[in-house]
């Protein structure tokens, strides 16, 4: 059976991805920083759970060594512009999104080697496609996640993995509500920079990074797959 781990699976687009993904067949290991979390989720999905700081690479190395699909959706923001922004935020933004990314997908591939291929998905953001305002260190994490996909997806074409990274734009999730309180923005003018009008869904997502995984995507690797209601086209 295809093993699929996902990083940041204990709520939100993480916990959507692993349900999904085990609807689909997989065997499923939930993994996040919140042990509960995880097992939680897993618990649901008949998976395993673990807890997973995926900034620590002895963690990441035990966690990710043995699977077939890769999505990492741990992930943390932040809502200032540079001035604003102190370099404790900056670091920490970064220890996540991108080193975070960096280091699971550096353990994963030597098993997908071994194995003779794999699939790995990266949730980026439409912050690192357009600016938006007060998001400086996370719209630079999320840019780094894109440039990492495209450069791991060419390394590896030729080794039977894929490497592909989804931007959602405004997703209705704990995550996005949490970053609403700290802005002091509201979940309606989110709505409203939606040319669609409305927020995504986890689902909605999830559905896009179980395409990508998946072996429809045979052909598809180092793209980068916009999922945001027309924002970036507006």
């Amino acid at each position: 059976m295809t093993r699929a781990l996902v990083t940041g699976g204990g709520s939100g687009i993480g916990a959507a991805v692993a349900r999904r993904l085990a609807a689909d067949g997989l065997d499923i290991v939930v993994a996040d920083l919140s042990g509960s979390s995880a097992m939680s989720v897993a618990g649901e999905l008949g998976g395993t759970g673990v807890q997973l700081d995926v900034r620590d690479e002895d963690q990441v190395h035990a966690a990710v060594t043995d699977v077939d699909v890769l999505v990492n959706s741990a992930g943390i923001g932040s809502t200032t512009d540079a001035p604003s922004t102190s370099l404790e935020v900056w670091e920490d933004v970064f220890a996540v999104n991108a080193r975070g990314t960096f280091l699971c997908c550096k353990h994963a591939i030597p098993g997908m080697l071994a194995r003779g291929g794999g699939s790995i998905v990266n949730v980026a953001s439409v912050a690192a496609l357009v600016g938006l305002r007060n998001r400086a260190a996370y719209s630079a994490s999320k840019g780094a996640v894109v440039a990492l996909t495209r450069a791991l997806a060419v390394d590896h074409v030729n080794d039977g993995i894929r490497v592909n990274a989804v931007c959602p734009g405004t997703v209705d999730s704990p995550w996005v509500r949490r970053l609403v309180e700290e802005s002091g923005e509201s979940i309606d003018d989110l709505r409203r920079r939606q040319p669609m009008g409305r927020l995504g869904t986890p689902e909605e997502i999830a559905d896009a990074v179980a395409y990508l995984a998946s072996a429809q995507a045979a052909f598809v690797t180092g793209s980068i797959l916009v999922i945001d209601g027309g924002l970036t086209a507006a």
